[in-house]
């Protein structure tokens, strides 16, 4: 008994037409003929009622015909199992990441992988998040962290890691330093220094400003957050920044909460699907890096 024979016979079974079965499984009607002939002699028992237009299944037929099924399904998780265990041996997996991020549990995951899975050749792109984000949709880029306004941008999947209010930082002696409460109207009569469009955090802050009819000022754009809090610092214009990352500059700027933006700026990572074995084995470890590191999801 060989699959294919069980495949013919499947294919009669479902199309009750020994043409259309032919057509089906690309052979020729009387090879189809032929193989569920030898079939039905190593069974001992006819398959089909070749009586009438349309072959219907004998009681035999019906008894086998399931378990044809089921033999066809197995050869197939066997070829896939095989397939993913290659994926796994060599491939290719390239990951982004949003440009100015200094989370590390990333890496781990990374080194974790290429531990695991060396014959996996890994690339890694910097690039600002809505770049990435498109990278990801167009499967150019496997798995990504990025900067977003949105839990999980349209058409793919995410684990949010970071999810922080917006805040406006200032050196000690500026005047929304001596207020306990800063609004976002009142952020915006200072020049503006912030990430460039295409980050996360610009996103966020161009959406709250653009729902209250308000035009900021952008006085100067960068893409690292030490940047930005070194130009804030210096009284060159007011830092948008999250609150986790204004907290790292509390020696040099003071950070007071936007009281009327409750929108977070959100760190995700990002994947289009879970197809890939590959994709798959480093979301593993993404999760559990970043869980470990007090970051993500539980």
């Amino acid at each position: 008994m060989e699959l294919r024979q069980l495949e013919y016979f499947v294919a009669v079974a479902e199309e009750q037409n020994f043409t259309r079965a032919a057509e089906r499984v690309h052979i020729s009607q009387s090879g189809v003929s032929a193989q569920i002939r030898q079939l039905e002699r190593e069974l001992g028992a006819e398959l089909f009622d070749r009586s009438a237009r349309t072959a219907t299944l004998t009681v035999a037929g019906k008894a086998a015909l399931e378990h044809a099924r089921a033999a066809l399904a197995a050869a197939g998780a066997v070829g896939q199992a095989v397939s993913d265990v290659t994926d796994l041996i060599r491939g290719q997996l390239t990951v982004g990441m949003v440009i100015g991020c200094t989370l590390t549990p990333l890496f781990d995951a990374l080194s974790v992988f290429h531990r695991a899975h060396p014959g996996v050749e890994l690339s890694l792109l910097e690039d600002n998040s809505d770049r990435l984000v498109e990278g990801v949709r167009a499967s150019t880029v496997d798995l990504a962290l990025v900067g977003t306004a949105t839990a999980t941008p349209d058409g793919l999947e995410a684990l949010t890691i970071i999810s922080e209010r917006l805040v406006a930082a200032v050196p000690p002696g500026h005047p929304l330093a001596k207020q306990r409460r800063v609004t976002l109207r009142e952020l915006i009569t200072y020049p503006i220094v912030c990430m460039p469009p295409g980050t996360g955090l610009r996103s966020v802050f161009d959406r709250v400003c653009a729902a209250q009819s308000l035009q900021p000022a952008i006085a100067l754009q960068a893409s690292a957050a030490d940047a930005i809090a070194d130009l804030a610092a210096r009284g060159l214009g007011v830092a948008v920044l999250s609150d986790s990352m204004a907290t790292s500059y509390r020696d040099r700027i003071v950070a007071r909460t936007i009281d009327d933006v409750e929108a977070p700026a959100l760190l995700s990572l990002i994947w289009r699907s879970t197809h890939s074995p590959a994709v798959r084995e480093l979301l593993v470890h993404s999760r559990q890096a970043f869980t470990e590191a007090g970051l993500g999801d539980r």
